[in-house]
C-alpha cells in the first residue's frame, strides 16, 4: 500500500466534492466547539459552586454531638422480667461541646501525611445586640492562619481583611447581618453569649458568600477572642477540622478517627450529598448534550460519504481494476473521513477556545456574589482532548461502514453496466 496515492487520491475525492466536505467539516467544528463551551462553563459553574459550599467545608469534621444516653430506663423491664414498660425520660447527658484532650489530637493529626493540614474552632451561639432587639447568630472562633490557608475566607471578605482577626476583641460579621444592624467596618458591637456574658467587639471585617442563611448569622474571631468571650480556657476547642490530599479517604478516615479519639466525626460527602449530587448531575447533562453533537455531526459525515461512493463509482471501479485492492479503497476512504474529522477537530478546538473566552469577559454581577465578576469558565485541557479524540473516533466510524462498501465493489460489474 503507498500511502502516500492513497492520501493524495482521498484529497483529490474531497476537492471533487468540496461543498459537502465543507459541509461535514463545519458539522465535526460546531459539535465540538459547543461540547468545550458546554462542558467548560459548567464545570466553571461547579467550581464556583464548589467554591462557595464545598471549599468552605472541611473534608472531615471532629465533634462532640449532643446525644441522649444509652442506657433507658425501659431496658431495665426485661432484666427485671417485668410487663411494666417504662418511658424514656433519661436527657440527654451533658458531655460538654469541648473536644478532650483537642491539643494531643491536633498534633497527631498534623504528623499525619494523608492530611493537609488542621484548622481548631469553637462555634457558639450568640445574640448581636441592636437597640433593644437581639438577633441570633453564630459566632465562629478560628485559628486566623489555619482557616485562611484551607478555607481561603479572605475571597469572602469584601470590606477589611483577615489578618486583623489577630486583634483582641475584633471580630469579621456576615453582610446580611451588618445590613439588619446598620453597622459598617469599624464600628463597634455588643454581643450576648449563650452563658449571659456580655462583650463589645469592634467590627474589623464583612464576609459576604452569598448563601443568605449564612451572611445573615456567621461571623468570626479569633479563637483567643471566642474563649475569652466564653469564660473557658485556651485548651477549649469545640471542632477540628481536617483536610486531606485524598479527598475520597474522606470517608474511611471519619471511620478511623471517630473510633480512635472517641468523638463524633463527619466527612464533606455526608455534609454536602445533595450539593455534591446537584454538581454531578450537571456535569452528565453538559457531557451528553455535547457527545450527542458530535455523533450528530458524525452521521452528516457517514452520509456525505455514502453518496460519493455511489457518484464514484467508476472511479473506485478504475482504481481496483489498475491494482488496487479492496483494502487499499478502504483505506482511501478511511482517509478522507479522517482529513475532515481532523480539519472540523482543530477548528473545532479554535472556535471552542474563542467562545469560552467570550464567556469568560461577560460582566456578571450580583449583589449576592460580589467577589464574582465574570461567568466562571474552566479552561481545563482535559476538554480539549476529549473533544479532539471523541471527534476523531466519531468521523473514523463514520467513514469506517462506507468505506467497507467501497472496498467491496466489483469493478467489472459496474463497467458492464456503464
Amino acid at each position: 500500500m503507498n500511502l502516500k496515492l492513497i492520501i493524495n487520491i482521498a484529497i483529490h475525492l474531497l476537492k471533487a466534492r468540496l461543498k459537502q466536505s465543507i459541509i461535514a467539516a463545519v458539522g465535526v467544528t460546531f459539535g465540538i466547539a459547543m461540547f468545550i463551551t458546554l462542558v467548560s462553563f459548567m464545570h466553571g459553574l461547579n467550581n464556583l459552586l464548589d467554591g462557595l459550599m464545598l471549599n468552605r467545608t472541611p473534608h472531615i469534621r471532629l465533634y462532640n454531638e449532643i446525644k441522649p444516653s444509652d442506657n433507658q430506663p425501659i431496658s431495665l423491664s426485661k432484666e427485671f422480667n417485668s410487663t411494666t414498660n417504662f418511658v424514656n425520660s433519661v436527657k440527654p447527658k451533658d458531655r460538654g461541646k469541648a473536644i478532650y484532650n483537642s491539643k494531643a489530637i491536633i498534633h497527631f493529626l498534623k504528623e499525619d501525611s494523608r492530611i493537609i493540614d488542621v484548622a481548631p474552632k469553637i462555634t457558639t451561639p450568640v445574640f448581636f445586640n441592636s437597640g433593644t432587639i437581639e438577633i441570633s447568630g453564630v459566632i465562629n472562633g478560628i485559628d486566623v492562619m489555619a482557616e485562611e490557608k484551607l478555607f481561603a475566607l479572605s475571597d469572602y471578605i469584601v470590606e477589611g481583611k483577615i489578618s486583623n482577626l489577630i486583634q483582641n476583641n475584633s471580630i469579621i460579621i456576615g453582610k446580611g447581618l451588618a445590613d439588619k444592624m446598620l453597622v459598617s467596618n469599624g464600628d463597634v458591637i455588643k454581643i450576648t453569649t449563650s452563658t449571659g456574658n456580655l462583650a463589645t467587639l469592634k467590627v474589623v471585617g464583612i464576609t459576604q458568600i452569598g448563601i443568605a442563611e449564612i451572611d445573615n448569622s456567621m461571623s468570626y474571631t479569633s479563637i483567643d477572642t471566642a474563649q475569652k468571650l466564653l469564660g473557658q480556657p485556651t485548651n477549649y476547642i469545640t471542632d477540628i477540622q481536617v483536610k486531606l490530599h485524598d479527598i475520597s479517604l474522606a470517608p474511611t478516615l471519619t471511620k478511623e478517627f471517630r473510633e480512635k479519639f472517641n468523638v463524633d466525626a463527619v466527612d464533606y460527602q455526608t455534609t454536602n450529598s445533595q450539593f455534591e449530587t446537584g454538581s454531578s448531575i450537571r456535569s452528565i447533562i453538559s457531557y451528553s448534550v455535547g457527545i450527542v453533537l458530535l455523533i450528530v455531526a458524525g452521521f452528516g459525515i457517514y452520509n456525505i460519504l455514502n453518496m460519493m461512493i455511489f457518484e464514484k463509482m467508476d472511479s473506485i471501479a478504475i482504481l481496483k481494476a489498475t491494482g488496487f485492492s479492496g483494502k487499499d479503497v478502504k483505506w482511501i476512504f478511511i482517509f478522507l473521513s479522517m482529513i475532515i474529522g481532523i480539519t472540523g477537530g482543530l477548528f473545532g478546538l479554535l472556535f471552542g477556545f474563542a467562545f469560552t473566552h467570550i464567556i469568560d469577559i461577560i460582566p456578571f454581577e450580583t449583589a449576592a456574589l460580589p467577589t464574582i465578576k465574570t461567568y466562571p469558565i474552566d479552561y481545563n485541557v482535559e476538554y480539549y482532548i476529549i473533544g479532539i479524540l471523541f471527534a476523531l473516533g466519531t468521523t473514523f466510524i463514520a467513514g469506517l461502514f462506507p468505506a467497507l462498501k467501497a472496498s467491496k465493489v466489483d469493478p467489472v460489474e459496474i463497467i458492464r453496466g456503464k
